[in-house]
């Protein structure tokens, strides 16, 4: 099993000062990182590379920086459509530079877009036609892209996993997988083990979170459910901590997080991970 942490556990904004995130990372018992990238978010790639070597991390990325919010594969304006298959392919480009285990997110459309109206009907046929021009690429590249369900407060596009397995199956590309987010489920999924193992072995990576982004244990997310569903799919991918450091200034509160989610990162990732390990090990 590979045991990850997104940045936003360690600190606000990836740059060439933040590689001591690679040191504690790896001195906490992780094997990856997630490094949240955007037209605002710039660092060497190679030094980059470079310092996650050094401790043995493995490496993937996703938008959270400034995304242009015409770039949306699922844009009614074929243009914007154009615009966004351009853009994600720079970002498959960092990812391959940076040796990246893959490509994640909600890059189906655009995180925040929600659209309240009845979709059009030919809505997932353009998102999936896009979809799969930028899937091609990334396999050019090497590069898995994981596909996020987010909530509907977040996209409307794709909520639930059976969505996102449907949108998959219209691209049709063998690079596209999913990532579940046990936080995003928890307001869209009444049975967590049956839309785990209806993933099987399109089920690439867990973000493993709270229903509240706090530390996996103890709230609502059903962990037994989840981990026994995992077993039933042999899954061995990455499980990635992923919240926001409220210790860091207004960056919780930026992010949308109202109470403290992450007081203090190192105790977060030793508790998460001893959780984890105890339930997917066992």
């Amino acid at each position: 099993m590979i045991y990850g942490s997104h940045i936003y556990v360690f600190t606000d904004k990836w740059s060439d000062d933040s590689y001591w995130v690679c040191d504690e990372a790896a001195a906490l018992g992780l094997n990856c990182l997630d490094i949240s990238i955007g037209d605002d978010i710039t660092f060497d790639a190679k030094s980059c590379k470079r310092a996650a070597a050094a401790q043995h991390l493995q490496l993937m990325i996703s938008p959270g920086g400034e995304w242009p919010l015409e770039a949306d594969l699922s844009d009614d304006n074929p243009e914007n459509r154009k615009i966004a298959i351009a853009w994600h392919k720079k970002q498959i480009d960092l990812a391959h530079e940076l040796e990246a285990i893959a490509y994640t997110g909600s890059i189906y459309g655009h995180t925040g877009v929600v659209k309240k109206r009845r979709p059009p009907t030919d809505e997932y046929a353009w998102c999936a036609e896009s979809l799969h021009e930028v899937a091609e690429y990334a396999e050019q590249k090497g590069i898995i892209i994981a596909l996020e369900a987010m909530s509907h407060f977040r996209t409307h596009i794709a909520n639930t996993p059976e969505q996102l397995i449907r949108l998959i199956e219209m691209a049709d590309q063998k690079q596209l997988r999913i990532a579940f987010d046990t936080y995003h489920a928890i307001t869209e999924v009444r049975n967590y083990g049956d839309s785990i193992r209806a993933c099987g072995d399109l089920l690439w990576g867990l973000q493993a979170c709270e229903n509240d982004r706090g530390v996996p244990g103890g709230g609502l997310v059903p962990w037994d459910s989840v981990f026994q569903a995992l077993r039933d799919i042999n899954f061995n991918g990455p499980v990635v901590l992923e919240t926001y450091n409220s210790s860091i200034g207004d960056f919780a509160y930026e992010r949308a997080m109202f109470h403290n989610p992450c007081p203090d990162y190192k105790e977060f990732i030793r508790q998460g991970i001893d959780f984890l390990r105890a339930g997917l090990e066992k």
